[in-house]
């Protein structure tokens, strides 16, 4: 599940708005689904998951959220974008190793002025989205990188663990 801390980032940088049509590819226990059903209550989320497991957990968590603007698509992306409506915002938290292809369809789809943000944890993952959202020109690139650390218990103290870093990539579509 992506981290609440990071999910409020992700979701601040696709800037959703209430009537979105909104992509979630790779979109794991269905945490950023949820988040942007919320903020789009007037519109639709497409949580787009390959893993059978994963599909039945977003499926529990839309239904336990009361987000009823949540539609879950069993398959892998790109494949299984075909047929979706065209979308406002995109996010990618999983590639399933065809990140490339994702964004390009993505390009293709989303309209001007359509979001793009990407959530990546390996630096190749994140080399992969920069290279490839700057060679389709999209506008107002960003990358944040969110470092977030907790406090454990130890002994009588309390210590920061710190969570694996994440990187957020954003931008949108001249």
């Amino acid at each position: 599940m992506t981290k609440a801390e990071v999910r409020t980032v992700t979701l601040a940088k696709a800037r959703l708005r209430e009537n979105d049509i909104v992509w979630d590819i790779g979109a794991g226990t269905g945490s950023i689904s949820v988040e942007a059903a919320l903020a789009a209550a007037a519109g639709q989320v497409y949580a787009i998951e390959r893993d059978a497991e994963a599909v039945g957990l977003i499926k529990n968590n839309t239904d336990r959220f009361g987000t009823g603007n949540v539609t879950v698509c069993h398959g892998s992306a790109p494949a299984a974008l075909d047929g979706l409506p065209r979308p406002d915002r995109v996010f990618v938290g999983g590639s399933g190793g065809n990140l490339r292809d994702i964004i390009g369809l993505v390009h293709e789809r989303l309209p001007e002025g359509g979001r793009l943000v990407i959530n990546a944890v390996v630096l190749e993952t994140l080399t992969t989205a920069v290279e490839t959202v700057t060679a389709l020109d999209f506008k107002d690139i960003e990358i944040t990188q969110v470092s977030v650390a907790k406090t454990a218990e130890v002994g009588n103290s309390h210590m920061f663990k710190s969570h694996n870093p994440v990187f957020i990539i954003s931008g949108e579509k001249k």
